[in-house]
């Protein structure tokens, strides 16, 4: 009888452990990764930013943060396709979002107000 009802419980938990909703992440990851490859192999950075700015307001849409470094690389993008006003804001939203990351960002917004190029 012990033994039946221990089964029971055992198989109560795990049933019960089986509907739980899944904990919500952190951060939403959209396109980011494929975006970053699609930069490395080449690709065309007017479309990767079309497709970044689009997951932007998904995530917002959702109420969810961009990842690491999503908005340090939307900035090198618009660098790169001469907008650097976006790139600067873009920059700024990374350091604001990620503290760790401001000794890199101001790094390379000094490059930026040098003229330099890489």
């Amino acid at each position: 009888m012990k033994k039946t009802a221990g089964v029971l419980a055992l198989a109560g938990a795990v049933l019960l452990t089986g509907c739980a909703t899944p904990p919500k992440t952190l951060y939403q990851w959209g396109g980011y990764q494929p975006q970053v490859y699609q930069y490395l192999k080449g690709e065309s950075p007017e479309q990767q930013i079309a497709a970044m700015e689009k997951d932007l307001m998904l995530f917002s849409a959702k109420g969810g943060s961009a990842p690491p470094g999503f908005h340090a690389h939307l900035g090198m993008l618009y660098s790169v396709t001469g907008k650097p006003d976006q790139m600067v804001a873009q920059f700024e939203d990374e350091k604001k979002l990620f503290p760790e990351s401001a000794p890199y960002m101001d790094f390379l917004l000094a490059k930026v107000q040098k003229g330099d190029k890489s």
